[in-house]
């Protein structure tokens, strides 16, 4: 894991959940918020919680007594998701690495963790931390994004940023986002962890965006993507950022667009 896959500072959670929410995101938090209200929860943790959008498709569907718990490592995207949370008394807001949980065993109903396992530099310690925290066989629900092969927009950013730095571009995207999605090795991290029953659902959708140039804006500028660019040349991202662009214009036309996303969705119990 490098030092800049988790950097979501400056302007990144703004850009983040301006462009990747609608454009990425909103579909699975749809599911994963109705998965988990449906198992009508005393208490939810929400780990990687990012610039909340789980959070608010997931707190109107909660109970009024629900306890609700919703953490990220990184306090500038948490404060993100507070600010664009309607007030509530259920939520309880922490900064919490996912790997070192702060609760008692056996508190809740239900963990969830919308795209961020990747992240996890030990996957192992951090589901075995979501199962020590869970009730004796209550769910801990997660997703990751399947391989660049899949996922339309973030191939082609992909391929333009190994045409623009060809000696040496930066991996972030096939690294971390786009890096774990071997289901054999999802199954056997969560075995390794102690979970007993695992399903795991291929899900597809299709990403309608108005330009090309948000696509380009909120892959280069709103993830860590970004800070590979900045160490490398501090000058350079408004070039790669307009390279980008021009690469989905050749493959796509200007806007609108529309590209597939494919992501694996997990449930695990003990």
């Amino acid at each position: 894991m490098a030092e800049t896959d988790t950097k979501f500072v400056g302007p990144v959670p703004e850009i983040y959940d301006r462009y990747m929410v609608p454009m990425l995101f909103q579909p699975f938090a749809e599911e994963m918020a109705a998965r988990v209200a449906l198992l009508k929860p005393a208490a939810v943790l929400e780990t990687a919680a990012g610039s909340g959008v789980v959070t608010r498709l997931l707190a109107p569907l909660l109970g009024p007594e629900t306890r609700y718990v919703v953490t990220d490592l990184n306090p500038p995207m948490l404060e993100r998701a507070k600010a664009q949370q309607p007030k509530d008394g259920r939520i309880e807001w922490q900064v919490v690495d996912a790997l070192d949980l702060p609760f008692e065993a056996a508190s809740f109903d239900a963990v969830c963790c919308q795209f961020g396992v990747m992240f996890f530099p030990d996957r192992v310690k951090g589901y075995r931390q979501a199962l020590r925290v869970l009730k004796p066989g209550a769910p801990f629900l997660f997703n990751a994004w399947d391989s660049l092969a899949h996922n339309d927009f973030a191939a082609v950013v992909w391929d333009a940023i190994v045409a623009y730095y060809p000696d040496n571009p930066p991996d972030f995207f096939p690294r971390v986002p786009h890096g774990y999605f071997d289901e054999g090795r999802i199954r056997a991290d969560l075995a390794a962890a102690g979970f007993g029953m695992v399903s795991v659902e291929t899900v597809t959708h299709q990403s309608r965006v108005a330009r090309a140039r948000d696509v380009a804006v909120a892959l280069c500028q709103g993830t860590p993507l970004r800070m590979e660019i900045v160490k490398r040349d501090p000058d350079a991202l408004a070039a790669v950022t307009d390279h980008v662009e021009a690469g989905l214009i050749k493959r796509y036309g200007a806007g609108p667009i529309v590209g597939k996303t494919q992501a694996l969705v997990v449930e695990a119990r003990a």
